[in-house]
């Protein structure tokens, strides 16, 4: 049986695909003629069609009615940001280059290097499954290069191209420089290769020749790819030919496209390597753009990073092995049903090689390669680029925004993912020290940015916890969240202390400050763990003078800001806090604990905006930061007098969570202090209290509380109308008598719960005053 899934061709074994994985449609309910298969999803913004009842994208129902437009997003329930939530309003503090006070393109220190598996998706979103390309289907019938892609190879000028009515040549000398070109395939359907190939015919061309599809007649006669050279006089192409030859054979990785053999024919150089049967990114927005009329229609944003994610790991297997692979961008990365490819490996070269020819693509290559060369951080870049690309329409990628990112305040997606934002903005920062050091750094940012992205299209339960490479979970589920709340950073196990630090087992901040005094070096992590023994004994001067040495030693440690915002946060500076924050964040958007610390420093320090934005995206992300999330959100919305939204943000937190008994009690606060005097809201928050497990005087004070201001109510005139139902309050009917009965319980309640004589009998008093028989 063949799967459902669009675009999916496997075949369902057991119950599901084996090939995405999805189960086999059981009896589904009938299909509605409306949503027949044909049919678009309602939802705004939504690119899916209905299939089987439901959007193969958002996974809404046909039948639901279309999302309400959000030009303004409610950060609380859409986990959206606008240019007037977004962190980007907040200074941060001076980090990296900005710190260092030069323009080297050279890192005095690194990051730690944390690794993770995962698949296309991540477990975290779908991305549809791409069909596989028929090799024959994908040979050119009549192979040409257009005129307006031929360029010398030497000086750029524009070459056989059309003049005074004759078309252009497609062989001669460049009329700049003389350089010889020919843009003629040189190789036909039939033709022997090494007595080996046998060639199909042409199936694409670029930068460094063209590319035929040919059996192999030594091995089963498989598929295999021929690439040639686009010019075969071209030294500079030959050479990267060549060098291809002497150490792509080592390149072995499951993403990366196989290379089989470096053949010659006829005096031309030849590579033959992998057929990979499947679309081009390229090839895919193509076709969304297609099937949009010819508008640009850009990759949903959690489909995007998934790609990214998923080839991040071929990028460290070629870096470890010191290569970089320099042209990357949507045409060389090849997905095949739920699976992706690096290919093209003409632009490969060593890192070290400061000789050979660097291939790159205008729009994509960071700015500094042809000045410096390729390096692990110039990979960096073309990966942020090809992001920005795959999200969204990049006008002027190639002109005006040629090194740079639009404005935040004029680009929408910028303004709605602000994570996002920072992530790409660090890949394809000006200066190659301020990116990510590697790509596996980069793959554990992305990987949160992806799980902020999803939660925010998914309302109301958070994800589940994911444990962080850098931060410890937050150490507390209260309301009350502060300084030493916050989560801690984890150790960094690379640290050449880090074996000495763990023999240090001193407890009390004192004596762990005497004993790392007698460390053997002031690594990065002994000046951490210092600086925060010093915040613990409220010596700020000693922290402080540990965070500048760790700065000195690497002015691109964001750690150390880390440890002075904290700092901030005690001494209630506010906009030192925010800037030390919102540095943090920036180097690692995708981890959540300096979300939350600048959301804190937001709230006191005058910016509510700012810290709903970042506490609702802490509380829909991940479950561990759910309930101080949360309460945050409630705080900013009822210091707003914003008392259903303060409900509202509290009933976001679990009821597995431990601060879900607090979140009850404050829920009845905050509706006590809105309404007092609307029956129904005094109904909620006797309900609230009585849903959670708390200390009984504490229940019969809130009991109290709410019995009384509904008592008042009532005895005002709160009459009911003649046969409307009568309103109860926590299960008590909303009538004078039965009020008093269950406050003069509440009371007497209270009274056996006092600490002392007179509390007891000023409450046994309390009681008295409200029975029902005192009064007759």
């Amino acid at each position: 049986m063949t799967c459902q899934q669009p675009g999916c061709t496997g075949q369902i074994l057991d119950g599901y695909c084996d090939v995405c994985g999805m189960a086999a449609d059981t009896g589904a309910a009938p299909i509605p003629a409306a949503a027949s298969a044909s049919s678009g999803c309602s939802q705004a913004g939504c690119s899916g069609k209905i299939l089987d009842g439901y959007c193969d994208v958002c996974g809404s129902p046909a039948d639901a009615a279309p999302a309400p437009a959000a030009a303004e997003p409610d950060p609380l329930t859409a986990g959206t940001a606008s240019a007037k939530t977004s962190a980007s309003r907040i200074q941060s503090a001076a980090l990296g280059s900005t710190r260092a006070g030069t323009s080297s393109t050279r890192r005095t220190g690194s990051g730690s290097r944390r690794t993770r598996a995962a698949r296309l998706g991540a477990g975290l979103t779908v991305v549809p499954a791409a069909p596989a390309v028929d090799a024959t289907k994908a040979i050119i019938a009549d192979p040409s290069v257009p005129e307006s892609k031929r360029t010398c190879s030497k000086c750029d000028s524009a070459i056989g191209r059309s003049k005074d009515g004759r078309p252009g040549r497609s062989e001669g000398f460049c009329p700049t420089c003389g350089q010889p070109f020919s843009f003629t395939p040189k190789l036909g359907p039939g033709d022997l290769v090494a007595g080996q190939y046998e060639v199909a015919g042409a199936i694409a061309h670029g930068g460094l020749g063209w590319i035929y599809l040919a059996r192999d007649r030594n091995v089963s006669n498989r598929w295999v790819v021929l690439k040639g050279l686009l010019n075969s006089g071209d030294p500079d192409a030959l050479a990267a030919a060549i060098a291809e030859q002497q150490f792509l054979a080592q390149v072995e990785h499951p993403l990366i496209v196989e290379i089989y053999n470096f053949v010659t024919h006829e005096g031309a150089g030849y590579i033959v390597m992998e057929w990979v049967g499947g679309r081009s990114l390229k090839q895919v927005l193509k076709q969304r753009m297609k099937d949009n009329n010819g508008t640009y229609d850009p990759l949903p944003v959690d489909q995007a990073l998934a790609y990214i994610l998923e080839i991040l790991p071929a990028f460290s297997y070629l870096h470890d092995l010191g290569l970089a692979y320099c042209d990357f961008k949507p045409d060389n990365l090849i997905q095949v049903g739920d699976a992706v490819k690096l290919i093209d490996l003409g632009g490969v070269r060593r890192i070290s090689d400061d000789d050979s020819a660097i291939f790159g693509t205008v729009g994509y290559q960071a700015p500094e390669v042809p000045h410096v060369g390729t390096s692990v951080a110039s990979d960096i870049y073309t990966i942020g680029r090809t992001l920005v690309v795959l999200c969204m329409e990049f006008r002027g990628y190639q002109g005006t925004y040629l090194h740079t990112l639009p404005p935040v305040d004029t680009t929408p997606l910028f303004q709605q993912h602000d994570s996002l934002y920072w992530l790409i903005a660090k890949c394809c920062a000006p200066d190659p020290a301020d990116r990510f050091t590697s790509a596996e750094e980069l793959r554990t940012q992305l990987l949160g940015v992806l799980r902020e992205v999803v939660a925010a299209r998914t309302t109301g339960t958070a994800l589940t916890s994911a444990a962080s490479p850098l931060f410890e979970a937050p150490s507390t589920s209260a309301s009350d969240l502060d300084w030493h709340h916050l989560p801690a950073l984890r150790p960094d196990q690379s640290d050449p202390q880090h074996s000495w630090l763990s023999s240090v087992g001193a407890a009390d901040p004192a004596d762990l400050l005497a004993a790392l005094a007698q460390a053997p070096e002031e690594s990065a992590e002994v000046l951490l763990r210092r600086a925060r023994a010093a915040l613990e004994v409220g010596d700020d001067a000693a922290a402080k003078e540990s965070t500048a040495k760790l700065l000195a030693q690497d002015p691109w440690d964001w750690r150390a800001l880390w440890i002075d915002g904290l700092a901030a946060i005690r001494d209630e500076d506010w906009a030192s806090a925010q800037g030390a924050f919102s540095a943090v964040y920036k180097q690692v958007p995708g981890e959540l604990a300096p979300k939350l610390a600048l959301a804190i420093a937001c709230e006191r320090g005058g910016l509510p905006e700012v810290a709903e934005a970042l506490y609702a995206a802490c509380a829909a992300t991940d479950a561990a930061y759910a309930a101080p999330a949360a309460f945050g959100v409630a705080r900013v919305r009822a210091t707003g007098g914003d008392t259903a939204g303060a409900v509202r943000a509290l009933d976001m937190v679990p009821s597995t969570s431990r601060g879900y008994p607090e979140s009850r009690q404050l829920r009845a606060d905050v509706l006590l202090a809105g309404s007092p005097d609307d029956l129904a809201v005094l109904d909620q928050a006797l309900t609230s209290i009585g849903s959670v497990r708390m200390d009984p005087g504490e229940r019969q004070r809130y009991t109290v509380r709410i019995l009384n201001h509904a008592l008042e109510v009532v005895t005002k005139g709160g009459a009911v109308r003649a046969g409307a139902e009568r309103p109860t309050i926590g299960g008590i009917e909303a009538r004078e008598d039965t009020l008093r009965d269950a406050l003069e319980q509440a009371y007497r309640g209270l009274a056996r719960e006092a600490g002392s004589l007179d509390e007891r009998v000023t409450l046994v008093n309390q009681a008295n005053a409200v029975r029902n028989w005192t009064l007759v």
